[in-house]
């Protein structure tokens, strides 16, 4: 006579463990919206005036038409001046640049299926390097902007890329990587050359300041520009993603379930590339924002693009509004570049983001 042994609930080894539960999406998406608009705020106090936040919330209300609503008087020229024209602008450039790279980080881990994907992949910022570095020491382009000169070498760098691809004809994610390798150490070579001929120590020495991540150089006229750019690319690239949820499981099932694959993916290389150029020329390169941001975002809230795109964003123009305050308060009067800090903020963090990955 055989028996049968009634199995406890949660006793059997071969059992799955559960996944640990996200946080709603809509509560999420929310609480990160609520969490950007107060960012916008409070980072505008941090320097060396003290600044009240209703202050601030007048200023902006004030310079926006919004006179009636301005909830103090107005302040000291100076004042006014220190927030709109100093503190603001850069805060928002902050935030659009980290809106730029953590979208364009989402889009290639996507396209690429590789998680350790992110914004500088295409070589967009080697390009971009190139470009300033040759209007800077070689005065190319007959006196244009430094920014200028920057996004037009990082859309020079994404053409070779896609000269190289074929038009973006290409067979597999891994020939993308490797294409966008081949175009950055091209161009970080060509700029190496460029600095080591032409350059002098103080030059140099600027060059490799902006290099390294920096908002400081902030203001309206090229701000306006930065953010209407990454705005609509960022736009744009939301139309897509029902795509990016297919390429997750490999361009051939993609094509099976009636993606556009080839299409789709130019359009995508095309949007990233532009809004990585915009973000580079504005304040440099940047790390690990592109990289670790989607990563947090699909652990806490959704994998699914259509919440994944949009969160991220959000979370990372947070991140760098709070970064870029830290680099530029908290060693006053000396100021730290972004990119150092996001570097030193960036990788322990994204260790812990792989160990979670892994289990």
């Amino acid at each position: 006579m055989t028996t049968s042994s009634a199995k406890t609930p949660g006793t059997d080894r071969g059992a799955v463990p559960a996944r640990p539960r996200r946080v709603p999406t809509v509560f999420f998406f929310f609480v990160a919206a609520a969490g950007l608009l107060v960012s916008i705020v409070a980072a505008s106090l941090f320097g060396s005036a003290e600044i009240g936040p209703l202050d601030v919330v007048s200023v902006i209300l004030r310079h926006v038409g919004l006179d009636g609503m301005a909830p103090t008087p107005p302040l000291p020229r100076l004042l006014d001046a220190l927030i709109w024209e100093s503190r603001f602008p850069r805060v928002l450039l902050a935030a659009a640049v980290g809106t730029a790279l953590a979208v364009a980080g989402a889009v290639l881990q996507a396209i690429t299926r590789n998680p350790l994907a992110d914004p500088y992949l295409l070589g967009v910022s080697s390009g971009s390097s190139t470009g300033a570095v040759a209007v800077l020491l070689l005065g190319v382009g007959g006196g244009i902007s430094l920014s200028t000169g920057a996004f037009v070498g990082g859309l020079v760098s994404f053409g070779l890329l896609l000269a190289l691809l074929g038009g973006g004809r290409v067979a597999s994610p891994s020939r993308v990587v490797l294409t966008g390798v081949l175009v950055s150490q091209f161009f970080a070579a060509v700029t190496s050359v460029i600095l080591m001929v032409s350059g002098d120590a103080n030059s140099t020495r600027g060059f490799t300041y902006w290099l390294l991540g920096t908002l400081a150089g902030a203001r309206w006229e090229g701000v306006t520009v930065t953010v209407v750019i990454i705005l609509a690319g960022v736009f744009a690239i939301l139309f897509f993603a029902p795509a990016l949820d297919a390429f997750t499981f490999g361009w051939d099932s993609a094509a099976a379930l009636g993606i556009n694959v080839t299409a789709a993916r130019i359009w995508l290389m095309v949007l990233t590339s532009v809004i990585t150029a915009a973000a580079v020329a504005s304040s440099g390169a940047i790390g690990f924002i592109g990289l670790l941001i989607p990563h947090a975002v699909r652990i806490l809230a959704s994998p699914m693009h259509r919440l994944l795109l949009p969160l991220s964003a959000i979370v990372g123009a947070i991140f760098l509004i709070w970064v870029d305050t830290f680099a530029r308060t908290v060693f006053s009067p000396h100021e730290l570049p972004a990119g150092v800090i996001t570097a030193l903020l960036g990788a322990p963090a994204f260790a812990l983001v792989l160990k979670r990955l892994e289990s």
